[in-house]
């Protein structure tokens, strides 16, 4: 008895102590042992502009939905001054923000909602104004610009409550989610006009934050309930902060995304991010699919800041789960939420907001590690899962796609035993569900766009490939470079470089899938990289040649599918198109496909031919399991698709 009450106080003791351990750990997570210097630096949003093919669809983009949201859904947009006349009181307790809710009692959380519609929306529309060129749309973003800084308070507030609602909260809140998704398109515009008045607004409504949350000092994101969305949403507020630490160079920003990050991970919330979590390598990940993927930045903003080795262990964990929920086109899977399950062609879809997300995320950790594989995931979830969930034929997007996509009426590849679902179909709006993924399909090009070019200490760095044209300075002297190309739909790029006389590394990242390239100038490879140094002087041309071929890959759950270079091909469904709603501006539709017939056809290791040369099409042979022969088939990009197979079981 006397051994069994030593042992049990042994035990006891030794749980205390992990305990103690573990704390102590976590305090440690958090403190700063030095800032890290970013790899790349990030250039002015201004300075690269697209060509081609991308800058068409930005322009198509502006002739669409991102154009024309305003009029498509007054009522979210133009009625609802949410940062101005119709800021949020304590006396509101119901708005329409455009979406369907179980219960109407619900509705009062999401009264914030109608400032991440505008603001999203405005971002993408005035960064895809500035790097289309297009006066027009540039007008209205300069108005649109000089509206929302004259709601500012001589404190410096810009946001949405009113003073008896402000930073007051202990619940479900759009504070900080709010001044994140409108200073993001606030800071777009001064980088394209550097009007430092812009800039100085900005910087007295950050400050206006971080005096009302001292650091170290309040709560930000605490909340008696777990289930938080615009709450946790503003984690994101480091978007901002690091926005302005590059501009600025002042660290207090940059520092408070450390302590952002460290409110957030303490506080009990139903979120994947949170440190403590991410110490648990075994653990999948459960949340909002949105949240999870935009808090990526978030964390690594904060081990940016630090230095902190837990937070970078945490930042390598986070990564491998998020691997474990991709699925072959790249899309993040999350329909809305994760729930702990693996990405599955068929089963599980991505949202748009998700796609946009993680791809903003690749991209800064691009910039923060220099790795070339970031561009890499990128690139691909730019030209495959992005393009597979637009419409290729008019102007709208799928909310929920899966990367099999038999069925786009309303559920799950043609599941109606969910009611409220209607996600997966084409619409300019998805007014009947939310009005979230329209936006974030406007900044999506405009985020690729302002990532293509970084630069090192060495030169100039071309980290995402296709049609643009840069312009800049290195060691004070201006270059311009401009990338000809149609990639990923060609693989020949041509860098034409003009300067008068600078003497500088051209980087170029060399594709994963590129086993053979050919390049005019003598170069070398370095992590991923190639690298031509040179005097460079008036006009000179560099030429590159990557040699795709067909690959035959298998995803996380082995079945088969097939890539040719960046591109991810797919067996594309003959499918029916029936319109669902109108709008009153002509050509606008919602529109749902069903398949004419539907045939799920298996893997059988046959050859893959390119059926002309030069041309984007494929041809190979798949089992059909119904007749028991293989069946002659042919394979496009998936973003050319709107019903189509892309994975395949083994025959």
């Amino acid at each position: 008895m006397k051994y069994a009450s030593v042992c049990t106080i042994f035990i006891f003791y030794c749980i205390l102590m992990s305990a103690h351990r573990s704390e102590a750990q976590e305090s440690n997570a958090f403190q700063k042992t030095g800032g890290i210097p970013e790899t790349f630096q990030p250039l002015p949003f201004f300075e690269i502009l697209p060509t081609g093919w991308i800058k068409e669809q930005v322009q198509e983009n502006l002739n669409g939905f991102t154009g024309h949201l305003d009029s498509l859904a007054p009522d979210l947009i133009l009625r609802d001054d949410i940062y101005g006349k119709n800021r949020l009181s304590r006396n509101d307790k119901s708005k329409d923000v455009g979406a369907i809710t179980e219960n109407g009692e619900l509705q009062a959380q999401f009264l914030w909602w109608n400032s991440e519609t505008q603001s999203n929306w405005r971002d993408g529309y005035i960064r895809s104004a500035i790097i289309a060129g297009d006066q027009d749309h540039l007008s209205k973003a300069k108005d649109y610009v000089q509206k929302m800084l004259s709601t500012q308070d001589a404190d410096g507030y810009l946001g949405i409550y009113d003073p008896d609602l402000r930073y007051k909260f202990d619940n479900e809140n759009g504070e900080l989610w709010s001044k994140t998704t409108l200073l993001r398109g606030l800071l777009a515009w001064y980088e394209f006009v550097r009007n430092y008045t812009v800039l100085k607004d900005i910087e007295r409504a950050v400050q206006n934050v971080m005096i009302n949350y001292p650091a170290y000092a309040s709560h930000p994101f605490y909340s008696v309930n777990p289930y938080a969305g615009g709450l946790t949403h503003g984690l994101a507020f480091t978007d901002v902060l690091e926005e302005l630490w590059r501009i600025t160079g002042k660290t207090e920003y940059r520092d408070y995304c450390i302590f952002l990050y460290k409110d957030f991970s303490e506080q009990n919330l139903n979120e994947d991010a949170q440190y403590g979590k991410l110490s648990d390598t075994s653990g999948p990940l459960k949340g909002h699919g949105v949240h999870t993927y935009e808090h990526l930045r978030s964390l690594a903003a904060a081990y940016y800041a630090s230095g902190s080795p837990e937070l970078k262990n945490a930042l390598k964990n986070f990564l491998q789960k998020i691997s474990n929920n991709t699925t072959a086109s790249g899309g993040p899977v999350g329909d809305e939420w994760i729930a702990g399950k693996r990405a599955d062609a068929t089963e599980r879809g991505y949202e748009y907001c998700s796609i946009q997300e993680l791809m903003n995320s690749y991209a800064d950790l691009l910039s923060k590690t220099g790795e070339a594989d970031f561009g890499e995931f990128t690139e691909k979830l730019f030209f495959n899962a992005a393009q597979g969930s637009r419409n290729p034929f008019e102007s709208s997007i799928a909310y929920l796609k899966t990367d099999n996509s038999y069925s786009m009426c309303g559920g799950l590849n043609g599941d109606t035993t969910a009611k409220n679902q209607n996600r997966y179909k084409y619409s300019p709006v998805h007014q009947d569900v939310a009005v979230c993924c329209v936006p974030n399909a406007g900044r999506i090009a405009p985020c690729y766009v302002q990532n293509m070019w970084m630069k090192d200490d060495h030169g100039l760095i071309a980290t995402l490939l296709g049609p643009c044209e840069v312009e800049t300075t290195f060691k004070g002297k201006r270059v311009n470079i401009e990338e000809q190309t149609a990639y990923p739909y060609d693989n020949t790029l041509v860098f034409n470089v003009k300067t008068f006389d600078s003497e500088f590394d051209l980087k170029i990242r060399r594709p994963l899938w590129a086993n053979k390239i050919i390049v005019s100038e003598e170069y070398r490879e370095e992590k991923g990289f190639i690298i031509i140094h040179r005097r460079w002087k008036g006009e000179q041309s560099v030429n590159i040649q990557f040699f795709p071929e067909v690959q035959v890959l298998q995803d996380i759950n082995g079945e088969y599918y097939f890539t040719y270079g960046a591109l991810v091909l797919a067996r594309p469904i003959q499918s029916i198109g029936k319109q669902t709603k109108t709008y009153p501006l002509k050509g606008f539709r919602d529109m749902t496909y069903r398949p004419v017939t539907m045939n799920v056809l298996e893997f059988a290791d046959e050859k893959v031919k390119q059926t002309k040369p030069g041309r984007l099409e494929f041809s190979t042979a798949l089992y059909n399991p119904v007749s028991r022969k293989n069946e002659a088939v042919i394979l496009i990009p998936i973003g050319q698709t709107i019903l189509r197979q892309l994975t395949f079981k083994p025959k």
